[in-house]
C-alpha cells in the first residue's frame, strides 16, 4: 500500500485543495476511476502494483519536501512527495498528479447512492423511470447524474422556472395592479352609471384585499352605485377553457382558470370543524352566496387523517332554472385525528362570484347596488377612481413555492408575456418593463426562452403549457433543472428564490417530510405531485457547509411510492463531508 503525505501547503482554491488532498488519502481509498488513471504511466505498476506501506509515520521520512509547479495545462500547486515506494518516485506521483489534475472535484458517477437504489427497488420503481441531478455550488462538474437528460414531466417543480423568470424578469418589488373606475354621473353620494372593474392579472386579489379595495371606494364618499358592475378582463387574451380538462374535477380549487380579474380564486372556503361530543362535522363556508343550498351529512370517525380529501363525496349540482343557485351534498367520513380542515371548491363562474361577493362586501359596508354584472371594457378617457396594489412578487413567490399555488402560478406565468424577456437589472427599475398587452400563453414563452437565452442556457426539450407544471404536457430534464438552479443561486434576485422554498421538517408542502432527521432545516426543496409523477428539486446545505443541487425526478405508475427514495438521497447528500466521495 502507498501512502503519501501533503505537504504544508496555504490553497485559496477550493477545488486544488480538494485535489491535493486526493493525494494524501492511501492508495486503497483512492477511488477506483482514478487508481486505473494511475497506473497507465508505469507499466511495471500497472501489472504488479507493488508499492508498500510506509515502515514509519511520514514525518518526515524523506529529506526535504518537494515543491514542484506542474507544467501548463496541469495547475500549478505544491506537490510532497512523502512515501516509501518501490519503483515509484516521487517525480512519478508529480506526474501522476498532473494527470488528474482536470479531474472533477466530486468523484462523478451516473449510479445512484445504494440506499436510495434499495428504496427504488422497494418501491417497484424501476431507475430508467428516474432523472437525477446533484451539483455542489461552485463545482466544474456535477457529483451525481442518473438519467439526468431525459425530458420528464416535472409537476409542480416547474414552479421554479416561471417563479425564477418572474422574479429576474419583473423584479422582487413588481405589484399588479386592479382599477375602479366611474363610469357615469358623480351625484353628491351617488354614482349614476356603471362601476367598472379593470383587472391587470393580480394572483393575490384575495377576500381580504378585495373586501379592502371595496373599503377604499366606499372612502371616497361613494354610497350608491346605480348602474350595473362591468368587469374587464381584457388585459388576458386566452383561449375559452374547460376546468375538467386535466383530471375531470372541474370543482377542485386548483383547477381555476387564469383571468385578468380573479377575485378570491374564484373559490369557497369549507372549514370542517369536528364536533366529538355530537359526533357531527361542523361546516363554515366562507365567502357564502345566498344562492348556495349545502347539505352535509358527514360522518365523523376515529380512523387515521391520511387522503381526506379522497374519503369526502361532494355532489354538486347546478340549478338549471336559476343561474347561479348550486347545491352541495358532502358525503363520507372524516376523522376526528384531522382537526380543522379547509376544503376550497369553485362552484360558480367568474360573473357571477364577483357580483355576489362585491354586493355582500358593499351593503356590509352601508352602500346601495341593485344592479348586475357584465363583461365590458373601460371607457377611453377615464381616470381611476380608485387604484388596488397587490403584494410585491417576492410575497406571492413565496405563496406559490411554499404551498404549490397553481393559480399564482398560472396568474404569474401570464404576466411574463407582457416583459421583453430580458433580466431587469439595477439600471431598470420594475416601472421600466415594457408593457404589450394583452397578456398571452404563445407570449409568456416567447419570453422565458428570450430569457433562458440572456443567461446562455438552452433547454430544447423545455416544454411549458401553463407554468404551474399542473400539465400532462410540460417537460424538463434534471440536468436542466439542476443548471437553472446553479444559475439562480449566482442571480441577484436568489435571497428572495431560495427563501420562497419550502423548508424541510419546518413549513410549506415539506413541513411533515425528514423531521427528525439530521437534513431538518437544512434543505430549501420544491416538490411536485401528479398521477404518475413525483419530484423535487431545490437546495441541501451540507454537514461542512456546503450549498447543494439536488433534482429527483420520478415518472412511473408508482411514483407516489418514491418519497423515501428521494428523502434518502437529501440525507445522502447532506450527511457525507467528502465531496470527493465516489
Amino acid at each position: 500500500m502507498l501512502k503519501i503525505k501533503e505537504a504544508p501547503n496555504r490553497f485559496t482554491d477550493s477545488s486544488n485543495l480538494a485535489r491535493a488532498k486526493l493525494f494524501a488519502k492511501p492508495y486503497r481509498e483512492i477511488p477506483r476511476m482514478i487508481q486505473r488513471k494511475l497506473f497507465l504511466f508505469n507499466g511495471e505498476f500497472a501489472a504488479t502494483p507493488h508499492a508498500t506501506p510506509c515502515d514509519t509515520p511520514c514525518d518526515p521520512p524523506c529529506d526535504a519536501p518537494r515543491h514542484t509547479p506542474c507544467p501548463t495545462p496541469c495547475l500549478t500547486l505544491p506537490v510532497a512527495q512523502c512515501a516509501t515506494t518501490s519503483g515509484v518516485p516521487g517525480f512519478l506521483w508529480f506526474v501522476m498528479y498532473c494527470a488528474v489534475a482536470f479531474l472533477p472535484l466530486s468523484a462523478f458517477s451516473h449510479n445512484l447512492p445504494a440506499p436510495v437504489r434499495q428504496a427504488l427497488k422497494q418501491a417497484s420503481i424501476p431507475e430508467s423511470a428516474v432523472g437525477v441531478y446533484v451539483h455542489e455550488i461552485g463545482a466544474p462538474q456535477p457529483l451525481l447524474e442518473h438519467n439526468a437528460g431525459a425530458a420528464m414531466n416535472p409537476a409542480s417543480v416547474m414552479k421554479l422556472v416561471t417563479t425564477f423568470a418572474g422574479l429576474e424578469l419583473l423584479g422582487p418589488a413588481y405589484t399588479w395592479k386592479t382599477e375602479l373606475y366611474a363610469d357615469g354621473i358623480r351625484n353628491g353620494d351617488t354614482l349614476q352609471g356603471n362601476l367598472v372593474i379593470k383587472g391587470y392579472g393580480d394572483p393575490k386579489l384575495n377576500l381580504e384585499n378585495f373586501w379592502l379595495l371595496t373599503r377604499r371606494l366606499r372612502q371616497t364618499g361613494l354610497r350608491e352605485i346605480a348602474g350595473d358592475l362591468v368587469l374587464d378582463s381584457s388585459h388576458f387574451d386566452l383561449p375559452n377553457g374547460n376546468p375538467a380538462d386535466f383530471d375531470g374535477k372541474p370543482y377542485r380549487a386548483y383547477n381555476v382558470l387564469p383571468e385578468a380579474l380573479l377575485v378570491n380564486y374564484r373559490t369557497l372556503a369549507l372549514r370542517l370543524i369536528p364536533q366529538p361530543e355530537s359526533r357531527t362535522v361542523r361546516i363554515v363556508v366562507d365567502p357564502l352566496p345566498a344562492s348556495l343550498d349545502l347539505m352535509n351529512n358527514l360522518m365523523l370517525g376515529n380512523r387515521a387523517c391520511n387522503d381526506w380529501r379522497d374519503r369526502l363525496g361532494a355532489d354538486i349540482r347546478a340549478d338549471a332554472q336559476d343561474n347561479g343557485r348550486v347545491s352541495v351534498v358532502l358525503n363520507g367520513g372524516y376523522s376526528v385525528d384531522c382537526g380543522e380542515k379547509t376544503l376550497f371548491l369553485s362552484i360558480h363562474d367568474s360573473a357571477y362570484y364577483i357580483l355576489s361577493l362585491f354586493r355582500q362586501l358593499w351593503e356590509e359596508q352601508g352602500g346601495v347596488f341593485r344592479g348586475k354584472a357584465i363583461t365590458g371594457t373601460v371607457p377611453e378617457g377615464l381616470l381611476p377612481l380608485e387604484i388596488h396594489q397587490s403584494p410585491p412578487l417576492a410575497d406571492v413567490v413565496r405563496d406559490i413555492n411554499k404551498f404549490s399555488n397553481n393559480i399564482a402560478a398560472r396568474q404569474l406565468y401570464l404576466a411574463l408575456g407582457v416583459t421583453t424577456g430580458i433580466p431587469a437589472t439595477a439600471a431598470s427599475s420594475t416601472a421600466d418593463v415594457k408593457i404589450t398587452p394583452p397578456a398571452t400563453l404563445a407570449k409568456s414563452n416567447i419570453a422565458i426562452q428570450r430569457w433562458l437565452t440572456s443567461k446562455r442556457l438552452n433547454f430544447p426539450e423545455l416544454i411549458i403549457e401553463n407554468g404551474s407544471g399542473l400539465s400532462r404536457n410540460e417537460r424538463i430534464s434534471a440536468r436542466h433543472l439542476g443548471q437553472l438552479l446553479l444559475a439562480a443561486f449566482q442571480s441577484p434576485v436568489m435571497p428572495e428564490f431560495i427563501s420562497s422554498l419550502p423548508i424541510a421538517a419546518v413549513d410549506g408542502t415539506m413541513k411533515k417530510r425528514l423531521n427528525g432527521s439530521a437534513t431538518a432545516g437544512q434543505a430549501h426543496i420544491k416538490t411536485g405531485l401528479l398521477d404518475g409523477v413525483r419530484t423535487m428539486a431545490g437546495y441541501v446545505l451540507d454537514r461542512s457547509g456546503r450549498r447543494v443541487v439536488v433534482v429527483f425526478l420520478v415518472n412511473h405508475p408508482k411514483s407516489g411510492s418514491a418519497q423515501p427514495a428521494m428523502d434518502i438521497l437529501l440525507d445522502w447528500v447532506y450527511e457525507v463531508p467528502d465531496k470527493s466521495r465516489s
